[in-house]
C-alpha cells in the first residue's frame, strides 16, 4: 500500500470507486443499519454477479444492529457470505473495508464509519484509506488475514433466515426490557434515509442533515453505561461517575435515565439546569420536562430539573414525597459535601442515585467518594481522555510570579482580598503577564483572575497593548456575556478576562489558550478551569496553558493534576525545565525560578504527622465530635494509611494528638500491642476481620469469649454473600463455591483453616486457635472494656472498608484510574 489518504467526508464515494473494480470485498462493521445497506446494495449486487468474493461481518453488541438491515443484506445476493459476531456483552467496535482486485487498485479503509447512511455520507467520521495501484500489498495481506481469522472465529455464527429470527427475538427482548442506546441512533438513521429520498425526489442535491453527535452515544458514554448497568445488577443503589470535562456527562445521565420513569436532576447553577433539560428532552422527547428554581416551578413533570438551593429549603423539598423519583442525578457532585446537598440527599429515597462530576476531590478535604458509598462505577480523568483522543492535548508553561504571597494575610480558605488586590494591580505585574501571553498564546484565550478588579485592570492593559479583549464578571449583563462569547468564537475577540464564570456550565470549545493569573486556592476549581480548554474543535490542534506560579498555597501540589512522573529534565534553554509526561502529545515547561520555588516549598512542607493531625481536626470540626477511624479515612485530606505507618495504630495517634481523657490514654497504652496487631495483621482476604466482626457482634461483654468455627460459620457466610461485591472479591474461585452455597461443613472448615488457624499462627501472642476454639488473649480490666470494644470495632470496620475499597479499585475493568491524592511532583 503506497498511498494514504484521510477521508473526512462522504466515504461512500471513495468505497464505490474501489468496489466497482474489486474481486474481493470484505466488510467489518460494528453495526448494520438499513440505511447503509440501501446505499451499498447496488454495488454489492453488481460485484456478486461478476463473481467477487464478498464477506460481511457485523455484531450483536448492544443490539444496535437493525434486524431489517440484516434482512436486507440477506436479500442482496445469496453468494454474499454474512456472519454475526456474538459479543456476549464485550465491546465490538471494529470498522474496516477491505477492497482488492487481481488487476487494478486495492484499498484498506479503517476508521469510525459503520454501515449506515450517516456514517457513509454526511456524518462526522474519519477514516484512513491506504491504497495501492498494483494489487495487494503488505497492509492488505495483513488485514485480510486478520479479517478471515475473525470472520470464522468460534464467536461468530452464519447469518441466515433462522439465525436472523433468533437475533430478531433477542433484539426485541433487549429493547423491551430497557430503552436501548441505539434507539435515538436508529430513529435518526430512518429519518436520514427518508430525508435523502425526499431530497432526491425534489431534485435537490444531497443536503447535509443536522448531525447531533451527543445523541449518538460516544465510546466513553457506552463504556460508562455498561458499568452503570453492572452496578445496578450488583445491587448498588447509588454510584459515582467521574468523567473529565468535555466528555458528555449530562448526555450520559440522560441516556442512563431512560430506564427510569421519573427523574430529578439537581445542580447548583441555572445554566446547568437548562443545558440538562435540553439534553434530556432530546434523548427522551416523550417525557415532560420542568424546572424547579426561583420563580419558575413545574413539580409535576416527568423530568424535574431543580436548583439545589431551592430544594435545600424545607418547604420546597416537602412538595415532593421522598420516593417521588425513581432516579436522582446530582451534577457536579463535588459540591455534594455541602450542607445544602446533604439535607436534600438525606430526604429523598430514589431507587438509584447517580452522581456525576469531573473533579471528585474537594479542596476542603471532604471526600465525595464517601457520599456515593465508595462505589465508583466509572472513572476517566482528563489525562486518560487525552490519551484516548477524546480531549485535546495541552502544552503547559509554568511562569514565575514575582508576587510575594507570604506577605498577604491568609484567612483560612483564601487570601485577604484587599491585600491581594493591592499586590496584583501593579503595572509591572501586568507587563509580565502580557509578555508571557504574547510568547505562548494561540488564537482564543480565557484568562482566569482573582477578582473583578484584577480582571478589569488586566483587560484595560491588554487593550492598551492593541489586544481585542473584554472582561466578563458577575457584574456583566447576561446579553453582554453571550455576545462576548460569540465574538470570541468567531475570532472577533482575542481574550476574555473573567473570575469564576467559566468554571462550570459554560463551554467554548474553540478556546485554545488558558491564562492563569491567580493563586490556585482550590485544586477542584483549577481542574475545572483546565477543562475549559481541552474540548476538541475543528482547526484546534491543542491547548496552551500559561500559569503564573508563585509562593502561594497549593502551588507545590497543583502539578499532581497532570500526573507528572519522573525527574525534571533540563532542556537546551537553561532557563526552562521540561518534564516528561504521558501522553507524549502533551508537554510541561517550567521557568527555572519556578523549579527553585517548588523545591523550597517541598523542603518546608509540614511534617507528615502535622498533616495527619490537621486532617483529623478538619473532620472533627465538621462533625462536631470525635470522628471514627473510617470517617477520617472517608472525609479527611490525608492518606489514612499514615496513622498506622506513623503511630502504629489509630488509638496511638489519638494519644499523641492529645485527644484522649486520662482513662482513655491508659487504655491506649495498656493494649497498644493488641491495636498494633489489628492494624498490621496481613489481609490477602477479608476473612480475619470478618471473624473479628462476628465476635464483636456478640456484644460488649461477650465479644472476647472463645468462639468455635461452627459458631462463626453462619455469620461468615451471611456477611460475604449478602453483598455481590464481597462475593466477587473474596468468593471468586472454585474453592469458594461451597461457601457460596452454604455447605455447613465446608464453611466451618474454611473458617477454621483460613482466619482462625492462620491468624493464630502469625499472631504476636494476642490470639490463639487450639482445641477447635479461637480466643483473644487479653486480660481486660473492667474499666477498659467499653473503650477497648469501641476501638477494636473501629479498626475492624476501617480495615474491612479499605480492603474492599482497594480491591474494588484494582479490579475495575473500564478505563478508570485509581485516586491519587499524593503530591507526585518531585524535583
Amino acid at each position: 500500500m503506497n498511498n494514504i489518504k484521510l477521508v473526512t467526508d462522504s466515504l461512500l464515494d471513495e468505497l464505490v470507486q474501489y468496489m466497482e473494480q474489486s474481486d474481493t470485498i470484505y466488510l467489518l462493521v460494528s453495526f448494520v443499519m438499513e440505511s447503509g445497506v440501501h446505499l451499498l446494495a447496488p454495488y454489492l449486487r453488481a460485484a456478486a454477479v461478476r463473481g467477487a468474493d464478498i464477506k460481511i461481518l457485523s455484531g450483536d453488541y448492544l443490539y444496535i444492529t437493525q434486524p431489517i438491515g440484516l434482512q436486507k443484506l440477506l436479500t442482496i445476493d445469496p453468494r454474499i457470505e454474512i456472519r454475526l459476531w456474538k459479543s456476549n456483552g464485550t465491546a465490538f467496535h471494529a470498522k474496516a473495508y477491505l477492497l482488492s482486485g487481481n488487476e487494478g487498485p486495492s484499498a484498506v479503509v479503517v476508521g469510525s464509519s459503520n454501515l449506515s447512511a450517516s456514517a457513509l455520507t454526511h456524518g462526522v467520521e474519519w477514516s484512513l484509506l491506504a491504497s495501492s495501484v498494483d494489487g495487494a500489498g503488505d497492509v492488505l495481506d495483513t488485514a485480510e488475514h486478520a479479517f478471515i481469522k475473525m470472520f470464522y472465529d468460534e464467536n461468530t455464527i452464519s447469518l441466515n433466515d433462522e439465525s436472523l429470527k433468533l437475533y430478531t427475538m433477542e433484539h426485541e427482548e433487549y429493547h423491551r426490557c430497557h430503552p436501548d442506546l441505539a434507539h435515538q441512533w436508529i430513529e435518526r438513521e430512518s429519518m436520514t434515509r427518508r430525508s435523502r429520498a425526499l431530497d432526491a425526489n425534489s431534485g435537490l442535491a444531497d443536503a447535509k442533515q443536522p448531525y447531533d453527535v451527543e445523541i449518538q452515544p460516544r465510546v466513553v458514554q457506552i463504556e460508562a453505561l455498561e458499568q452503570l448497568q453492572i452496578t445496578r445488577k450488583e445491587g448498588y443503589d447509588r454510584a459515582l461517575v467521574v468523567m473529565a470535562t468535555g466528555l458528555g456527562k449530562t448526555y450520559l445521565a440522560a441516556l442512563f435515565a431512560r430506564d427510569f420513569n421519573r427523574v430529578l436532576f439537581i445542580a447548583h447553577r441555572e445554566e446547568i439546569l437548562f443545558q440538562a433539560r435540553t439534553a434530556f428532552s432530546s434523548v427522551m422527547p416523550g417525557k415532560s420536562c420542568g424546572v424547579y428554581y426561583g420563580q419558575e416551578k413545574q413539580p409535576n413533570a416527568d423530568l424535574v430539573f431543580a436548583s439545589i438551593y431551592t430544594l435545600s429549603m424545607q418547604n420546597h423539598r416537602r412538595r415532593f414525597a421522598p420516593k417521588d423519583f425513581d432516579l436522582i442525578v446530582v451534577d457536579e457532585f463535588h459540591h455534594a459535601a455541602a450542607k445544602s446537598y446533604q439535607v436534600v440527599m438525606d430526604y429523598f429515597r430514589p431507587k438509584f442515585l447517580l452522581a456525576i462530576t469531573a473533579t471528585p476531590d474537594r479542596a476542603d478535604g471532604r471526600d465525595v467518594y464517601a457520599l456515593s458509598d465508595g462505589n465508583v462505577a466509572y472513572k476517566v480523568d482528563f489525562i486518560e481522555a487525552i490519551q484516548r483522543e477524546w480531549l485535546a492535548p495541552f502544552r503547559y508553561y509554568g511562569v514565575y510570579d514575582e508576587t510575594d504571597y507570604s506577605k498577604i494575610r491568609w484567612l483560612g480558605s483564601r487570601y485577604d482580598e484587599d491585600e491581594l488586590r493591592t499586590a496584583q494591580l501593579r503595572e509591572s505585574i501586568a507587563r509580565s503577564v502580557f509578555k508571557a501571553w504574547v510568547a505562548h498564546q494561540q488564537s482564543r484565550t480565557l484568562a482566569f483572575c482573582s477578582s473583578i478588579a484584577q480582571a478589569e485592570f488586566l483587560c484595560e492593559y491588554f487593550v492598551r497593548m492593541g489586544v481585542r479583549a473584554v472582561s466578563l464578571t458577575s457584574k456583566s449583563a447576561p446579553h453582554h456575556r453571550s455576545s462576548s462569547i460569540g465574538h470570541l468564537e468567531r475570532g472577533e475577540l482575542d481574550a476574555i478576562f473573567t473570575v469564576d464564570l467559566f468554571n462550570e456550565g459554560v463551554d467554548i470549545p474553540s478556546v485554545d489558550t488558558l491564562l492563569f493569573v491567580r493563586p490556585t486556592e482550590s485544586l477542584t476549581v483549577f481542574t475545572q478551569q483546565i477543562g475549559r480548554g481541552l474540548r476538541l474543535h475543528s482547526g484546534k490542534s491543542g491547548c496552551v496553558i500559561v500559569d503564573f506560579i508563585g509562593n502561594y498555597r497549593n502551588a507545590d501540589v497543583k502539578l499532581s493534576l497532570f500526573q507528572v512522573e519522573g525527574a525534571l529534565r533540563e532542556s537546551t534553554n537553561s532557563k526552562v525545565f521540561v518534564i516528561p509526561i504521558v501522553p507524549e502529545t502533551c508537554a510541561i515547561e517550567l521557568d527555572i525560578r519556578v523549579v527553585d520555588l517548588l523545591e523550597e516549598m517541598n523542603r518546608k512542607r509540614h511534617p507528615r504527622r502535622d498533616a495527619l493531625r490537621s486532617s483529623y481536626l478538619t473532620v472533627y470540626q465538621d462533625l462536631g465530635r470525635r470522628p471514627t477511624y473510617a470517617e477520617v479515612h472517608l472525609h479527611g485530606t490525608a492518606d489514612s494509611r499514615g496513622y498506622k505507618q506513623e503511630f502504629g495504630s489509630w488509638p496511638a495517634f489519638l494519644l499523641w494528638a492529645g485527644q484522649l481523657t486520662d482513662d482513655e490514654a491508659a487504655t491506649a497504652e495498656r493494649y497498644a500491642g493488641w491495636f498494633k496487631e489489628l492494624e498490621s495483621t496481613a489481609m490477602t482476604k477479608s476473612y480475619k476481620m470478618v471473624l473479628l466482626l462476628a465476635m464483636l457482634e456478640r456484644g460488649l461483654t461477650e465479644w472476647d469469649a472463645a468462639i468455635t468455627p461452627q459458631e462463626v460459620a453462619p455469620f461468615f457466610h451471611r456477611y460475604l454473600t449478602e453483598k455481590e461485591y464481597r462475593q466477587r472479591t473474596d468468593l471468586n474461585d472454585n474453592a469458594s463455591r461451597k461457601l457460596r452455597e452454604f455447605d455447613t461443613r465446608a464453611v466451618t472448615r474454611m473458617v477454621a483453616n483460613a482466619p482462625m488457624k492462620n491468624w493464630g499462627a502469625t499472631s504476636r501472642g494476642h490470639v490463639v486457635f487450639e482445641s477447635n476454639e479461637f480466643r483473644v488473649l487479653l486480660d481486660i480490666h473492667a474499666d477498659d472494656r467499653v473503650t477497648l470494644f469501641e476501638w477494636t470495632r473501629e479498626i475492624c470496620l476501617y480495615r474491612l472498608h479499605t480492603y474492599f475499597e482497594r480491591k474494588g479499585q484494582s479490579g475495575t475493568t473500564t478505563g478508570t484510574r485509581s485516586t491519587n491524592r499524593s503530591n507526585v511532583f518531585k524535583v
